[in-house]
């Protein structure tokens, strides 16, 4: 289904028993503008209507939401198979009519506002517990504020819609200055409401993701296109709120965080469940080779995969070894397997793939990859993993580069925090006496890999700190090839707006390039 900028509050209302059933929640009464939102029941399954619209398949649940930010390093798409909505990007042109981009990186975060809309402007009818209808509101604002700075981030001016609308109201594109003021407005609403925990409520945006999230909004405002370098401060003042509160720790090995889920440095995630009909198939086949099958029959489906070059420049340490799969199992008449290196001539593409996202969770549920270092017993779409959207590495690194940054160089602080996830990839500590902007490359680096593939980090990072240049003059030539169009390279860090949108608002320009 495409969702439409303009959704009329009955749909709204519609989505939220549709998506509650879903999850099997209990809205009680008839669900009209009249009667919804009297009790937490009614609250809770609003705010769970606004998670499902993010964990359905041509949402969050796949790789689409990746597909404007397949220019940076740490992905590509096959030269030849059906992944042109990927390739296009990959190739840096991209189109206003790319289909996959137009549902899932304008769509889904959409279709998330107009339902946080709704239960903000409507959750002080609620009678009860103070505290839960507290809790249910912040969600609603953590959402919202995190939708919108995905958009602006990916698409720049947007409109700023914060209340319910009729289906025919055209609204302007606003700055992005006034985007970020949104967000910022919703995230501190969002600290205020939310508590520290929803004990046995996994999946739940809380009081530290709101701040996590709110950290990394500030270190972006204090680069491009912005550019307000006082924000280094503040991005640096709420991640050390976080790591001070000491309720997230590094998982010991970097690789299993990619098959356990909501373990100690998760702080915010999207769940899924596949007996629930949500599964997760950003796991499994996704990230598996084209050429590689199982012995039950089913084969990779290729969907991404890193740059070459991204690969060889990764550190030698543990975490790359967890992190990259380099040995493709390829299936004999016999049943056997030809391991071979991912640069050999027997591969399609000469390609290194992800490790970390081929099982999936383990011990529960269906598993993505079955497999051992010689035989690949099972190959799955499907996984119950949750897609973890901040990981506490991220608050580590932003307050390493915000700290360092502010302070025009690394405190012993900014190293300490860098360290920490170096220490846990097998890496050396990082060299004293860095100056600033050392220093900051440095911990730009570390996230290329603690992060990669990962909700667009590495892409943000090159746009934040206009990195496109250097990155596409690394590129490896077997890589596909660029296709500017005699556009400038400039114009490539966002994203067009789809064109049904562009159609619906005449009075809108495109952004420049498309």
């Amino acid at each position: 289904m495409k969702m439409k900028i303009l959704i009329p509050l009955l749909f709204l209302v519609l989505m939220a028993f549709l998506g509650c059933s879903k999850l099997k929640e209990d809205p009680k009464a008839t669900l009209t503008p009249a009667t919804y939102f009297q009790t937490q029941s009614d609250l809770d399954a609003s705010v769970a209507a606004i998670y499902q619209q993010l964990v359905e398949d041509g949402a969050y649940a796949f790789d689409f939401h990746l597909y404007s930010y397949f220019g940076s390093d740490d992905l590509t798409a096959d030269p030849n198979l059906a992944k042109g909505d990927q390739r296009s990007f990959d190739e840096l042109n991209g189109s206003s009519g790319n289909g996959s981009i137009a549902h899932s990186q304008w769509g889904t975060p959409w279709a998330a506002i107009y339902q946080s809309n709704n239960v903000i402007q409507n959750y002080s009818k609620v009678v009860g517990d103070p505290a839960a209808i507290n809790g249910a509101a912040g969600q609603a604002y953590f959402i919202r504020g995190w939708s919108y700075y995905m958009l602006v981030r990916t698409f720049g001016p947007v409109p700023v819609i914060t209340t319910q609308v009729p289906a025919d109201y055209r609204p302007a594109r606003d700055s992005i200055a006034t985007v970020y003021a949104t967000v910022i407005s919703d995230l501190q609403t969002a600290i205020t409401l939310l508590p520290t925990s929803f004990p046995g409520a996994p999946g739940k945006a809380t009081q530290n993701a709101a701040r996590s999230l709110l950290a990394d909004v500030y270190l972006t405002m204090a680069t491009w296109p912005l550019n307000q370098a006082s924000n280094y401060a503040l991005a640096a003042a709420e991640a050390d709120s976080v790591i001070l509160s000491g309720q997230y720790t590094l998982v010991p090995d970097y690789g299993t965080v990619f098959t356990t889920n909501n373990n100690s440095e998760s702080i915010f995630g999207l769940e899924f469940n596949v007996p629930g009909g949500n599964p997760d198939r950003f796991y499994g086949d996704c990230s598996m080779p084209w050429e590689e099958y199982g012995l039950d029959g089913n084969f990779g489906w290729e969907e991404f995969y890193p740059e070459i070059n991204f690969y060889k420049a990764a550190p030698v340490c543990k975490r790359t070894d967890e992190e990259f799969y380099t040995t493709l199992k390829l299936i004999q008449p016999d049943k056997s397997f030809l391991l071979v290196p991912y640069n050999s001539v027997k591969t399609r593409n000469q390609h290194p793939f992800y490790r970390k996202f081929r099982s999936g969770v383990v011990n529960d549920g269906p598993i993505g990859c079955q497999e051992t270092d010689s035989i690949l017993f099972q190959m799955n779409p499907s996984t119950n993993k949750t897609n973890d959207v901040m990981r506490y590495p991220e608050v580590l690194l932003d307050y390493a580069e915000a700290s360092d940054m502010a302070a025009s160089g690394p405190t012993a602080q900014s190293y300490s925090a860098i360290n920490l996830v170096r220490t846990r990839a097998g890496e050396p500590a990082l060299t004293p006496g860095l100056s600033a902007i050392a220093f900051r490359d440095s911990v730009v680096f570390e996230r290329a890999y603690e992060l990669a593939a990962e909700w667009g980090a590495r892409w943000f990072d090159i746009v934040r700190l206009q990195l496109l240049p250097q990155v596409v003059a690394a590129r490896n030539p077997l890589e596909n090839p660029i296709s500017l169009g005699g556009n400038n390279i400039q114009t490539r860090y966002y994203c067009p707006i789809p064109i049904d949108e562009m159609l619906k608002n005449p009075q809108w320009t495109q952004n420049p390039g498309y």
